[in-house]
C-alpha cells in the first residue's frame, strides 16, 4: 500500500538555522497522525515542505505517492493544510471564501460539498457573513473549511485549536474524527497534548529539526521509567525524601521517582522516621510527562 506521507531524509537549512536534519517517517493511509515539538523544532517547516510553500535543501515528500516537486499538482490535490496564522480576504463573505478555494482546485460546481461543510462546521448561519465580522474562533471554522473544499484524502492541522473555545474545540474534534473514520489521513501538531493523547494513533517528535521519536501511542507512553506516586502521610515529609517531591496538593506529597523499584526505599524511608502512609496511589505517565522527558533529554 502506498503511503499517505512518505518523507525521506529531508533537510532544509536557513542561514545557520538547520531548521530539519535528514527527517524520515512514513503516514500510513488512514492514520491519525502526531507531529510534536517545541516552538523551533521544525514542524512548520515540515509542513511547509509537505504543502510546497518551500522546497528542502534534500530529500523527498511524497502526498499518496506523488512528489511534491516533481508532481507538483496530485500531491497538491491529494493535500488539505489547515495552517497555524489566520490568513483570510476581508472583503469576501464566508462562502464566497469557500467558492474561491474550490476555483483553485477548478471545481465549480462544488455548493453540495460547501453547503455540507458549512453545516458540519456550524458555519450555516454565517454562510453569508463578510470574513473580516467573525470572531476568531469562527475564522479558524473557516480555515479548516478551505482545506477540505477539495475532499483531500490527507488532512494536515497545523495547531487548529489555537486560541478558540472548549465548544468549538469539541465540535472540531468530532468532525475531524468522522473524517478519519471516513478514511482521511489526519495529521495533527498541536501544544494541547492531551489532544494528541486522545486522539492519535501514533506519534513523531522534533527537537531541533531531528526526529527524536517515532513510536504508538502505547510504546512512548510505557519508555518512561519514571512514575509518579501521591502519598498522604501522618506527619511531615522526612527531608531525605525532599528531593523526590514535585509538589503538594489536597494534603498530598506528589512524588517523582525514576522508577517503580524505588518506591520500596521511600517506604523504608517513612517507616524509619515513624511516619505512617494513610493514603498511597500511582499516578499514571501521560503524554506530556514523556514530551518534556524527551525535549529535556534524549538526542541534541
Amino acid at each position: 500500500m502506498v503511503p499517505a506521507i512518505d518523507i525521506s531524509a529531508v533537510s532544509r537549512r536557513f542561514g545557520q538555522l538547520q531548521a530539519l536534519d535528514n527527517v524520515s517517517f512514513r503516514v500510513e493511509p488512514g492514520e491519525f497522525f502526531a507531529l510534536l515539538g517545541p516552538n523551533g523544532a521544525g514542524k512548520t517547516t515540515l509542513i511547509s515542505a509537505m504543502a510546497g510553500l518551500t522546497r528542502p535543501d534534500s530529500g523527498t515528500i511524497r502526498i499518496m505517492g506523488h512528489d511534491v516537486v516533481s508532481d507538483y499538482k496530485a500531491a497538491r490535490q491529494s493535500l488539505g493544510v489547515v495552517p497555524q496564522e489566520l490568513v483570510f480576504d476581508p472583503f469576501l463573505t464566508v462562502r464566497e471564501t469557500l467558492r474561491f478555494q474550490s476555483g483553485y482546485f477548478g471545481l465549480t460546481r462544488n455548493d453540495a460539498w460547501l453547503d455540507e461543510l458549512l453545516f458540519k462546521l456550524g458555519l450555516a448561519d454565517k454562510a453569508d457573513v463578510n470574513m473580516r465580522a467573525l470572531s476568531g474562533g469562527m475564522k479558524r471554522r473557516v480555515m479548516v473549511a478551505q482545506a477540505l473544499v477539495h475532499r483531500p484524502p490527507v488532512i494536515v492541522l497545523d495547531e487548529p485549536t489555537a486560541g478558540v473555545d472548549v465548544e468549538l474545540r469539541q465540535s472540531l474534534w468530532s468532525f475531524v474524527q468522522e473524517l478519519n473514520h471516513a478514511g482521511h489521513t489526519i495529521v495533527l501538531t498541536t501544544h494541547y497534548l492531551e489532544e494528541a493523547e486522545a486522539l492519535c494513533n501514533r506519534i513523531a517528535m522534533l527537537k531541533k529539526g531531528r526526529l527524536v521519536a517515532l513510536e504508538t501511542k502505547d510504546k512512548l507512553l510505557a519508555r518512561s521509567n519514571e512514575r509518579d506516586v501521591a502519598l498522604k502521610l501522618s506527619s511531615e515529609l522526612p527531608a531525605s525524601l525532599e528531593a523526590l517531591r514535585l509538589r503538594q496538593e489536597d494534603g498530598r506529597h506528589i512524588l517523582r521517582l525514576p522508577e517503580l523499584g524505588a518506591l520500596e526505599g521511600v517506604l523504608a524511608t517513612l517507616r524509619q522516621a515513624s511516619v505512617e502512609v494513610r493514603e498511597l496511589s500511582m499516578i499514571e505517565v501521560d503524554l506530556e510527562d514523556v514530551f518534556v522527558n524527551m525535549m529535556q533529554g534524549g538526542a541534541n
